[in-house]
Order: structure tokens, then C-alpha cells, then sequence
């Protein structure tokens, strides 16, 4: 079940799935290219880009791993 998120988790959020966009159209991958690349469910990619999910931290080392990034750099200002 989903919680209600605060004003600084939903920025986080937002702030994370914009960082997981740039990597992805500087890597030149779709959202779908990247959802086969870190064997993620479809639209899942666009959920995380527009700060809607949070995600896990496997869905993290498979994003990191599709993006060819240390999974540290998400966490980086």
C-alpha cells in the first residue's frame, strides 16, 4: 500500500527520477530500452522519471548496472 509521501520525500523523488532521465538520454536509451536493460515491468522507467514510485534498492543496482554508473552516483549531490 502506497503512503502518503511528505513535500521533501515527493522532492526526492522527483529529484531522483529526473537524475535517472538524464543518464538514460545521455546513455540515447527510450524508457523502453531501459526498462529491457534493467529487466524492469513496462512504464515502470517513466513512473521512477516523473517521481511517482519509489523504487528498490535491486531495482537501483539494476538501474545503475543498465546506465553503466556506480549505483552511489543516485545518491550524489
Amino acid at each position: 500500500m502506497r503512503r502518503n509521501y511528505t513535500q521533501e520525500e515527493v522532492q526526492i523523488l522527483k529529484d531522483f527520477g529526473l537524475r535517472v532521465r538524464d543518464l538514460r538520454e545521455a546513455a540515447g536509451l527510450s524508457q523502453a530500452a531501459l526498462e529491457t536493460d534493467a529487466k524492469m515491468s513496462k512504464n515502470q522507467v517513466g513512473r521512477i522519471e516523473r517521481g511517482e514510485i519509489s523504487t528498490s534498492i535491486v531495482n537501483l543496482h539494476l538501474l545503475a548496472q543498465a546506465l553503466d554508473v556506480p549505483i552511489k552516483y543516485f545518491f550524489e549531490s
